[in-house]
């Protein structure tokens, strides 16, 4: 445990990166995480690749049939990088919190690997592809229309109101994820169920992260690891 008197909201960020970095369990973590996401790296586009060559099932989606298909891939893209960025910004400053973030990232793309993995399903009728040149650079040489079950869109969003700890933020990041749900389901890219479905299961996503992490409840900012 960090065993220091100093508040880290008295900290400037390089204090409170200087302060972190005493902790071995935070330096361990931290350089295990990163080297999880390096791995994972090339496995993004074998995958995607994968998953899109393989046949699945249709799902009877009474909700989009009555939505037509729009694109909305500008708004799309501007709510996942702008949102990222903030996120970022603000989860910098508090490397427990950062550090937690990487975990959550981790954690939700190997269970949507599972999730994907286990329940196969065809692209909904009227899909229209999402531009988002960063995020094509993960899924390989051919878009890819089958990552459905579930939204990684809509997670990734309430993965960031999760992590957020200022109200005003948190209130903005759920915001930004009803409407990232909504978005992809005019686009026609994702089910309802994949919608639905996606903040409790990051919210789980968000328990482990947490407690692979090994860092105190958010609200104890006074002791955020434990060794």
């Amino acid at each position: 445990m960090i065993r220091n008197n100093v508040k880290e909201e008295n900290l400037s960020l390089s204090g409170q990166w200087a302060l972190a970095w005493q902790s071995p369990l935070f330096r361990q973590r931290l350089l295990v995480a990163i080297g999880i996401l390096l791995c994972l790296t090339p496995i993004f586009p074998l995958f995607y690749q994968y998953i899109e060559k393989r046949e699945g099932q249709v799902y009877e989606d009474m909700l989009l049939q009555i939505i037509p298909s729009v694109d909305v891939s500008i708004p799309i893209f501007m709510i996942t990088w702008g949102m990222a960025l903030f996120t970022l910004s603000k989860v910098i400053r508090v490397p427990r919190v950062f550090l937690a973030l990487l975990y959550g990232i981790i954690v939700l793309n190997v269970s949507r690997f599972i999730s994907i993995s286990l329940v196969p399903l065809n692209p909904p009728a009227g899909l229209i592809d999402i531009w988002d040149p960063i995020t094509d650079m993960f899924y390989g040489e051919t878009y890819v229309t089958k990552d459905l079950f579930y939204s990684g869109h809509t997670a990734t969003q309430f993965l960031f109101f999760l992590f957020l700890t200022k109200r005003s933020d948190k209130a903005l990041a759920l915001v930004s994820t009803i409407l990232m749900g909504l978005l992809v389901m005019v686009q026609h890219v994702h089910y309802t169920v994949d919608v639905v479905f996606a903040p409790p299961l990051t919210y789980l996503c968000y328990l482990l992260a947490v407690r692979l992490a090994r860092i105190a409840p958010f609200t104890d900012k006074n002791q955020p690891f434990t060794e």
